[in-house]
C-alpha cells in the first residue's frame, strides 16, 4: 500500500540536514512517495523507523515464492478483487498430491502420470506445476524418500504436508535447495515446524478453518522470524473454503489487515490419506477455487481431461483482459507447402490464427498463413479499427517475403473483410481471393475452390 508524504514524513527525523539533497525531510518524503528517492536516500533514518516504513509499504499481500530456477510457482501479491479491476498477476499453482504410502512401481506409476499432465493451446505449453507430496505413512523416513523421489522424477515445485515437525524437517533438510513449501497439517506443533522453517530458510504453511486462529498463528509464525508464510483453511467442504478464500482476500485488499496478507492454499473436496480418486464435484470445487483466489490447489486426480480443465480455467482467469493472446505476426507453414500451395491471412489475434490453422490441418492441404499485426485483435475488429486494411496486409506481404515462398501471387483473405479486396489488389500487386467468412469454412473451401490458377 502506497504511503503518503506526510505519513513518510512522520517517521523521519525531522532535522532538514541537506544529507539527502534535498532541502528538506518533507521534500525527501514527497519524493520517496512519488518513487523519486529511496529511503536508503537519508543517512539519519533510525532502523525502527525503517522498519515501520518498509512494512507499512509493503503489498497488501504477500509474495511467497515456491520451488526454484525455472521450476519456481510464485504465488500471493495480488492486488484487486475482481479481475476486470486490473488483472490477476500470479496464477495459482495446481499440485497433484502423492500419499508416500506408495512405493515401487505405483509411486513411479503415479508420477509418471502427473509428469504427463502437460499441454499446448494457443502456442503455449500448459501444465500441472506442483506436487503435494503428503505423510500418510506417519513415518519421517519414507516421507523423505517419498519427496526426493518426486523431485528426483519430475523436478516440479513442492508441497511437503505432514502433521509431524519432525517429517517435514527430514524431507525439507533434503530437499532445501528445492525450496519446497512446509505445509503443517493440524493445529499443534507450530513452534517446532515454524523453527524448522526459519533454519532452512523455506516457506511455512499451517491450517485453521478459523480467520481469528489463523491470525494468531500469523503473529506467533513471524514472531519466531518467518516471513514467507502460506494459509490454510485445511481441509473443509466447498462452501466454507469459498467464503474464506474471499473474506481472508478482502481482510488483505480493502481492509489491509495483514494477519490474512498472505496467499492460500485449498485441498480439493476428498483429497486425503484415504484416497485417489477423480470425482466430477472434486473436480467443480478445485475450478471454483482456483477462479476464487486459491494461491495453490492440492487435487488427487491425474486424469487428463480434468487437469484440462484446471489448467484451462487457471489460463483463462490469469491472462490480461486489457491485452489480447497474441502470436508472433509473420509468415507460417502449416505442414509442407510449396509454391502452389494457398497463401491465407488473418490476424495476430491467437485465437484467429490457431482457428485458421486447425481448419488447414483439418483440410490436410499444406498452406501459408500470413498472420498480420493488428495489435492481438480479430478480423472485424482489426479492420473496425483501420489496422486489419490494404496498407496493413500489403506492408505484412513485402516484410514475410511471401512473394518468394509462392509462386502464383494469389492471397485468401477472410469474407469479413471482403470489401478491401480492391484496394488492397492496387496497394500489393497479388491478386485477391475472398475466402469464407469463418475459419470452419476452410476445409471446404480449400478442398472445392482453392486453384494456384
Amino acid at each position: 500500500m502506497a504511503l503518503t508524504g506526510l505519513e513518510i514524513y512522520k517517521h523521519l527525523p525531522k532535522q532538514n540536514c541537506k544529507e539527502c539533497g534535498l532541502p528538506t525531510c518533507l521534500a525527501f518524503a514527497l519524493k520517496v512517495a512519488g518513487g523519486q528517492a529511496g529511503l536508503d536516500a537519508c543517512p539519519r533514518l533510525k532502523p525502527e523507523a525503517r522498519e515501520a516504513l518498509n512494512e507499512a509499504s509493503a503489498p497488501p499481500q504477500r509474495l511467497v515464492t515456491i520451488g526454484d530456477g525455472p521450476a519456481a510457482v510464485a504465488i500471493g501479491q495480488e492486488t484487486v478483487l475482481y479481475r476486470h479491476e486490473d488483472k490477476f498477476y500470479h496464477p495459482c499453482g495446481i499440485a497433484v498430491r502423492v500419499p508416500d504410502a506408495l512405493e515401487g512401481a505405483a509411486l513411479d506409476n503415479r508420477l509418471a502420470a502427473i509428469g504427463k499432465l502437460s499441454f499446448v493451446r494457443m502456442g503455449l505449453t500448459l501444465s500441472v506445476d506442483m506436487v503435494a507430496v503428503e505423510n500418510a505413512s506417519a513415518s519421517a523416513e519414507k516421507f523423505k524418500a517419498c519427496a526426493s523421489r518426486a523431485a528426483e522424477k519430475l523436478g516440479k515445485a513442492l508441497v511437503l504436508i505432514s502433521e509431524k515437525p519432525e517429517a517435514l524437517q527430514a524431507a525439507g533438510q533434503a530437499l532445501a535447495a528445492q525450496r519446497p513449501l512446509l505445509y503443517l497439517r493440524g493445529q499443534d506443533g507450530l513452534e517446532a515446524a515454524a523453527k524448522v522453517a526459519k533454519e532452512l530458510k523455506l516457506p511455512l504453511a499451517f491450517e485453521n478453518a478459523s480467520a481469528d486462529g489463523l491470525a494468531d498463528m500469523v503473529g506467533k509464525a513471524k514472531a519466531a522470524g518467518l516471513q514467507d508464510l502460506v494459509i490454510s483453511p485445511g481441509r473443509a467442504e466447498p462452501a466454507q473454503v469459498l467464503e474464506f478464500l474471499s473474506s481472508t482476500r478482502r481482510a488483505a485488499l480493502v481492509k489491509k489487515f495483514r494477519p490474512l496478507g498472505y496467499p492460500v492454499l485449498t485441498f480439493a473436496p476428498g483429497t486425503g490419506p484415504d484416497g485417489l480418486g477423480d470425482d466430477g464435484a472434486a473436480l467443480a470445487a478445485a475450478c471454483w477455487y482456483i477462479l476464487k483466489y486459491a494461491g495453490v490447489v492440492v487435487v488427487d486426480t491425474v486424469e487428463p481431461t480434468a487437469a484440462l480443465a484446471m489448467i484451462m480455467t487457471r489460463f483463462s482467469i490469469y491472462t490480461d483482459p486489457q491485452k489480447p493472446v497474441r502470436v508472433e505476426p509473420k509468415l507460417y507453414s502449416v505442414g509442407e507447402p510449396t509454391a502452389q500451395s494457398p497463401l491465407l491471412v488473418t490476424t495476430n489475434f491467437a485465437l484467429s490464427y490457431y482457428s485458421v490453422q486447425s481448419e488447414v490441418e483439418a483440410s490436410r492441404i499444406p498452406a501459408y498463413i500470413l498472420s498480420v499485426d493488428t495489435e492481438g485483435t480479430s478480423v472485424l475488429t482489426a479492420w473496425a479499427a483501420d489496422k486489419f486494411n490494404a496498407e496493413t496486409i500489403s506492408n505484412a506481404l513485402k516484410q514475410s517475403a511471401a512473394g518468394d515462398r509462392v509462386g502464383h501471387h494469389k492471397v485468401v483473405i477472410p469474407g469479413h473483410v471482403a470489401v478491401i479486396s480492391g484496394a488492397l489488389e492496387e496497394e500489393s500487386g497479388w491478386t485477391v481471393e475472398v475466402g469464407p467468412k469463418e475459419a470452419v469454412g476452410l476445409v471446404s473451401y480449400l478442398n472445392s475452390r482453392w486453384r494456384p490458377k
